[in-house]
C-alpha cells in the first residue's frame, strides 16, 4: 500500500489547537486509479506549502480503489482556503466524474498531539460514514 507518511509542514505553537481533516476517497474503477493518484500528488504538493498547514499524510490502496488523506491545520478557514485554491480546486472538480464514494470528517486536537494517528482517523471516518448513512440523504456520496 503506497503511503506518503506524515510530513510536518509547519510547527504550531505548543499551546495551539489543530483543526484536523480526514477523508476516504473511492474511485469508480481500477482504470481511474492512476489518474486519481497522479492528481492527488498535485494536491499533496500544494498542501505541503499551503498557508496554515501543520502536517499531511496520504495512503493509497490502488487495488481497492481507495485513497485516504489526513491533515492538520491552524484553523477551519485554512483548510477551506486550501480546498478552494488552485490546483486543488481544479483537481477535485476534474476528478468528480471518477468518484464513487467519499467520506470526510473533522475534529480538533491539541497541537502537542501531532503527528496524527491513522488508527484514530480511520475509526473517526467509519463513525462518520455510519452517521452519513443514517441521514435522510442516505450513504456517503461523491464529492
Amino acid at each position: 500500500m503506497p503511503t506518503l507518511p506524515w510530513t510536518t509542514v509547519s510547527t504550531p505553537p505548543s499551546d495551539a489547537e489543530a483543526f484536523v481533516m480526514a477523508s476516504r476517497l473511492e474511485v469508480r474503477s481500477l482504470t481511474d486509479v492512476p489518474r486519481f493518484f497522479l492528481k492527488s500528488l498535485t494536491a499533496w504538493k500544494q498542501a505541503r506549502s499551503a498557508p496554515g498547514a501543520y502536517g499531511v499524510s496520504l495512503v493509497a490502496q490502488p487495488f481497492k480503489r481507495t485513497f485516504w488523506t489526513l491533515s492538520a491545520w491552524e484553523s477551519k478557514q485554512a483548510v477551506y482556503a486550501y480546498a478552494k485554491a488552485e490546483p486543488h480546486r481544479s483537481v477535485m472538480t476534474g476528478l468528480r466524474s471518477t468518484m464513487s464514494r467519499s467520506v470526510f470528517t473533522f475534529w480538533r486536537v491539541p497541537a502537542a498531539e501531532l503527528p496524527l494517528d491513522w488508527a484514530d482517523a480511520r475509526r473517526r471516518l467509519a463513525e462518520q460514514e455510519h452517521r452519513d448513512a443514517q441521514t435522510a440523504d442516505g450513504p456517503a456520496t461523491a464529492v
